[in-house]
């Protein structure tokens, strides 16, 4: 498969790193049983060695060809750098389906220039899936263009869910029950990174998460720009790349409903409260 955008340096180098991280990451989720991996913050926040090796690979790769870059990663944090690029990177996303055998966990690396994200990679090993975007230049799956969809609704389409330990669960509970009362359907795979880029493919109608880090959005928000879907600002008012924030996306013609859903769910369960 030819390179996409082969007149880019940092995007080459992008492309060839991801599927060195994917190849290594299909390594250890080919022999689980002697995986080590712990718990962070509570029992659906794992880290696993596979984890922290993907990272170090990733950043290896890095230094060695943009040793001025900076790198923000999940498991290592922020590295800063003179050159004004930062590569936001999540070496897996979907910690929790990786160690139980689920093979719905991807890798994500997205390389900033000052506040604007400019190239986005999502690679799904387990299908070989690889989904790219550059700034201003379209969004690609497996070397063709993707779109978000044109026909979905909150009615008809399928929403990606997240929902993590950092907010209140009602806003999450609250939210989804207001959309299965308004005919809708939601997934999650536990990747959020994976869901957004199955949103820039077309395969979901839209995404909500209350709070979200920002490496595991800040390749999908690309790509679903420039497979001509909409995303609010991230991390919005308050937030930072460190702390993370809510992100919406959706195909345009779901803008206005999954907006208003959203807005009656976090006044319902601030009510509720």
């Amino acid at each position: 498969m030819p390179c996409e955008f082969p007149d880019d340096p940092r995007f080459v180098l992008a492309r060839e790193v991801i599927l060195e991280a994917a190849a290594k990451a299909l390594a250890y989720f080919a022999d689980l049983a002697s995986l080590e991996s712990s718990q962070k913050l509570n029992g659906q926040d794992i880290v696993s060695e596979a984890d922290k090796a993907v990272e170090a690979l990733i950043r290896t790769r890095i230094a060695a060809a943009f040793a001025d870059d900076g790198v923000l990663g999940e498991e290592e944090g922020l590295s800063e750098g003179p050159s004004g690029f930062l590569w936001v990177v999540d070496p897996i996303d979907g910690t929790s389906c990786f160690v139980n055998g689920l093979d719905q966990w991807c890798i994500s690396i997205a390389v900033m220039k000052g506040t604007e994200t400019v190239l986005g990679l999502i690679c799904q090993p387990s299908t070989g899936d690889l989904f790219v975007a550059k700034q201003g230049a379209g969004a690609q799956l497996n070397g063709r263009p993707m779109q978000v969809t044109g026909t979905g609704s909150i009615s008809t389409g399928l929403l990606g869910v997240g929902a993590n330990f950092r907010i209140p669960l009602r806003q999450v509970s609250v939210f989804i029950e207001l959309l299965l009362e308004a005919g809708g359907m939601f997934i999650r795979n536990g990747s959020g990174a994976l869901m957004l880029a199955q949103v820039a493919s077309g395969r979901l109608a839209g995404y909500y998460e209350p709070h979200i880090n920002a490496w595991d959005c800040a390749a999908g928000l690309l790509m679903i720009r420039e497979a001509g879907g909409w995303t609010a600002d991230f991390p919005g008012e308050g937030g930072t790349l460190l702390t993370g924030g809510p992100v919406i996306t959706a195909a345009p013609q779901m803008r206005d409903e999954l907006l208003s859903l959203i807005t009656r769910s976090l006044a319902n369960a601030e009510a509720a409260a």
